[in-house]
């Protein structure tokens, strides 16, 4: 698109298509919410989403994803890719910062539906936005975090190189949580993957990057 390039902006793997998402992929998104996202008896995420009624859950999905694109500025932006395997969409992986071009620190967080974890894809996807910070972005630092009882999410930071980076306690369903941060510097970021990124020249001045 001319006067809003980001929505052409795509990063591709060996499997996976990390696009930024069409109503479409908004709809196909939500049925995977739809079809479960982790085990009912743990919450991965501090906002605690997934316990949304199944009537409002898709509906939840779509609007906040909408919200994200809305939302974008030069100085605190969001990709909230869909990740497409074999034609579908099987999750979401976004890439945030704030202030980025003094700071050059990213965020990741992304979730995939139950159907599709296993498989070394939150890996892939996760190791696709760190080439983009990295390569595309010369990002210096990224971040991240996950409860501690969530090995899954622990496991793809430790594959990528991430170092522990401290500890953050919530409260997540009415019980205390401890969240493990964590954090990966660029000389320490090897691509484990081979990740190409399209579209992404024209929009660097929507990073605030000239």
């Amino acid at each position: 698109m001319r006067h809003w390039p980001v929505l052409g902006l795509r990063l591709t793997t060996p499997r996976l298509e990390l696009r930024m998402p069409s109503l479409e992929d908004l709809d196909e998104l939500a049925e995977r919410a739809l079809e479960g996202v982790h085990d009912p008896g743990v919450m991965p995420f501090g906002v605690p989403w997934t316990d949304a009624p199944a009537a409002e859950l898709p509906g939840n999905v779509i609007l906040h994803q909408l919200g994200v694109i809305s939302r974008w500025r030069p100085e605190r932006w969001c990709c909230n890719f869909v990740v497409v395997h074999d034609g579908q969409v099987v999750g979401t992986q976004d890439l945030s910062a704030h202030g980025f071009p003094v700071t050059r620190e990213v965020h990741t967080g992304s979730w995939l539906g139950r159907a599709h974890q296993g498989r070394g894809l939150g890996t892939e996807m996760r190791a696709a936005v760190l080439h983009l910070a990295f390569t595309g972005l010369r990002a210096l630092t990224a971040v991240s975090s996950a409860f501690q009882d969530n090995p899954a999410s622990l496991g793809v930071s430790r594959k990528l190189g991430y170092r522990p980076d401290g500890l953050m306690v919530d409260e997540v369903r009415g019980r205390r949580a401890v969240q493990q941060r964590l954090r990966l510097d660029r000389a320490d970021f090897t691509d484990p993957v081979p990740v190409r990124v399209h579209g992404l020249e024209p929009c660097l001045p929507l990073f605030g990057l000239r």
